[in-house]
């Protein structure tokens, strides 16, 4: 974790395992197997998955649809107050986009070394030039989120896909 999380926010488990049932319906579906879901107080206002095979649309990440349908829940594009899950860590893209959300904190499964955004490759939530800071937490269900992924690129591999 880059800072602490405030005492009045612990991260909540049960969020995670919906960002996880999302992450399977993703895998299901044939697309890389992440979700994510976003919190705001303790309702939920957002969950999605991968869809960038169903959309044919390389922004169709989970992050960024969750952020769409949050900012459409609070009607504001700023989604201050709310707190996104997500089954792996962001990709830079999604890293900049959860930045520009003013989304204040973020709780990630797995660690992606070869292409986070957010602490591995980039690390764009900690980057000093720009005007919000995120505070991230990794690792909450990591084993799971991991698992998720590598039994979907295992049968990618398998079966031809990959």
């Amino acid at each position: 974790m880059n800072t602490e999380l405030s005492e009045s926010y612990q991260p909540d488990e049960r969020y995670m395992q919906l960002a996880l049932r999302e992450a399977a319906e993703a895998a299901e579906a044939g697309e890389v197997p992440v979700g994510a879901v976003i919190v705001h107080g303790r309702s939920l206002i957002a969950k999605a998955h991968n869809q960038v095979e169903l959309l044919k649309d390389p922004t169709a990440h989970a992050e960024i649809i969750a952020i769409t349908q949050a900012a459409s829940a609070l009607g504001d594009w700023r989604l201050g107050d709310t707190v996104l899950y997500v089954t792996k860590e962001p990709c830079p893209m999604c890293a900049g986009a959860i930045v520009q959300a003013r989304i204040p904190i973020v709780v990630w499964g797995m660690t992606d070394p070869s292409r986070g955004g957010a602490r591995s490759l980039f690390q764009i939530f900690d980057h000093p030039n720009l005007n919000h800071r995120v505070t991230w937490m990794e690792g909450m269900l990591e084993a799971e989120s991991r698992s998720l992924v590598q039994a979907f690129f295992r049968e990618r591999r398998i079966t031809g896909d990959g």
